[in-house]
C-alpha cells in the first residue's frame, strides 16, 4: 500500500528505528579491510565469545565460559538449536502465553508439545504461582521465558523467577531464558534467572544477541550460553546446518558488547518516553484497556470491547489497515485473541496520529 502512495503508519516492526553505532559499523568495515571474510569456527570468533562471557559476567552476573558460548545467526537460530538438541518427540516445553510465535513452531519442529499458560492484562501478564505448578507434568522437558516479553513488555518479577527455579530443579527440566530484550526496561530491572542459584547454570541456557539493544537487527548475531555439553550439542548442530555467521558481522558484534551503558541507555530512554505516550493515549480511548509494558518496545491493548457482533482481532486489525490505515499485528498471532499489538520503535509523531486514526475510527464505528 505504501509503494502505490497509500499514508499508512506502520505499528508491526519489531525492530529499533535507530542506527547502529558508529563504532560497530566501523568496526566491521575495517574486518573487511583486513580480509576477515573467510571461514571461522562455527561457534564464532574466539574474541566475540570472550566479549560475550565478559559481557554476561558484567551485567548478568553469570559465569560462562567462552567456549559455553555459541554463536549463531540472530537469536531465533539459537532458540532453534536448542530445542533440537534438547527436546525429543513427545516432550512438552511450557510456554507463557501470550508468547512470541515462533517458540511454538520451534517447539513442534523438533518434536515436542507446546504446553501453555495463558495470563492477561489483568495480571500484567504474569502467570501465577497455581499456573506455573499445575503446567509441570512427568512430560515437561523444557520452559521457554522470555523477559522482557514480545509481544507484551512483560518482565517476570523475581519471585516468579524463583518459583520456576524450584520447579525446574524438582521435575529435572530445562530453562531456556530468551533475553533478547534485557536491556531494554523502564522502572524495572532485568534479572537473568540462572544468576539467583550457581547451580542454575547447569540447567539454564540463556540467549541473547545484538539485534533490539543495539539497533542491529540485520547483523543477524545472536549467542546461547549453555553448559558445556549442550553448548558442544549446539555447535556440532549448527556445524552441519550453517557453519559460521558472517566472519566480519561478528568483529562489529564484539565492539556492540563492549560499547559504554549510555549508547544503549539513549535509545532505552526514547523508547521509555514512546510508553509513556502511546500508554496514556491508548488508554484514553474508550473500550481500550492496557497492561503498562515493563520492557521491549510494544503496546499490547485489549480491544475486544471494540469488537463489532462476529468479528475478531484479526479482522479488527484488517479493518484498521482498510479504513484507518494503520498496520498493526493481531494478538492472535501470539496466541493472545481480543488485542492488538502496537510497536513503538517509531517516531512519537507516528505514534501520535496512529492512535488518533484508531480513536477515530472506534468513534465512527462503535462496536
Amino acid at each position: 500500500m505504501k509503494a502505490q502512495g497509500v499514508d499508512v503508519l506502520a505499528f508491526g516492526a519489531g525492530e529499533p528505528d535507530f542506527a547502529t553505532p558508529v563504532a560497530v559499523c566501523e568496526a566491521a568495515k575495517d574486518a573487511i579491510d583486513k580480509g576477515y571474510t573467510k571461514y571461522v569456527a562455527s561457534a564464532g570468533i574466539a574474541d566475540l565469545r570472550l566479549a560475550i562471557s565478559e559481557k554476561l559476567a558484567r551485567e548478568n552476573q553469570l559465569d560462562y565460559a567462552p567456549d559455553q558460548i555459541v554463536v549463531s545467526t540472530g537469536a531465533k537460530h539459537s532458540l532453534y538449536n536448542a530445542m533440537q538438541v534438547l527436546v525429543e518427540a513427545g516432550d512438552e516445553v511450557i510456554l507463557i502465553a501470550p508468547y512470541w510465535m515462533t517458540y511454538a513452531d520451534q517447539i513442534r519442529l523438533a518434536g515436542g508439545i507446546p504446553k501453555v499458560i495463558h495470563t492477561t492484562h489483568e495480571t500484567g501478564f504474569i502467570p501465577s504461582p497455581a499456573q506455573l505448578v499445575a503446567a509441570v507434568t512427568p512430560k515437561t522437558k523444557a520452559i521457554i521465558l522470555n523477559s522482557p516479553a514480545n509481544p507484551t513488555g512483560a518482565v517476570l518479577p523475581e519471585e516468579t523467577l524463583r518459583l520456576i527455579a524450584e520447579l525446574a530443579d524438582r521435575h529435572n527440566f530445562w530453562i531456556v531464558a530468551d533475553e533478547i530484550y534485557e536491556r531494554l526496561v523502564y522502572g524495572v530491572k532485568h534479572r537473568s534467572i540462572a544468576s539467583l542459584d550457581s547451580a542454575l547454570l547447569e540447567r539454564t541456557i540463556t540467549v541473547g544477541g545484538c539485534a533490539k539493544s543495539y539497533a542491529m537487527t540485520g547483523w543477524r548475531i545472536g549467542f546461547a550460553a549453555a553448559p558445556p555439553a549442550v553448548a558442544k550439542a549446539m555447535s556440532n548442530l549448527q556445524d552441519q546446518v550453517t557453519s559460521n555467521n558472517v566472519t566480519f558481522a561478528q568483529y562489529g558484534a564484539a565492539v556492540a558488547f563492549r560499547l559504554p551503558w549510555d549508547v544503549v541507555e539513549a535509545m532505552r530512554a526514547q523508547f521509555e518516553a514512546r510508553r509513556d505516550v502511546i500508554v496514556d493515549l491508548l488508554r484514553a480511548i474508550p473500550g481500550v484497556e492496557i497492561a503498562t509494558p515493563q520492557g521491549a518496545f510494544y503496546a499490547f491493548a485489549q480491544i475486544s470491547n471494540l469488537l463489532k457482533p462476529g468479528e475478531d482481532d484479526v479482522e479488527f486489525a484488517a479493518r484498521l489497515l482498510d479504513e484507518a490505515r494503520i498496520a498493526v499485528v493481531p494478538g492472535s498471532v501470539f496466541e493472545g485473541p481480543g488485542y492488538i499489538r502496537m510497536s513503538y520503535a517509531t517516531d512519537l509523531d507516528t505514534i501520535r496520529k496512529g492512535v488518533e486514526r484508531l480513536g477515530n475510527l472506534v468513534a465512527a464505528s462503535p462496536a
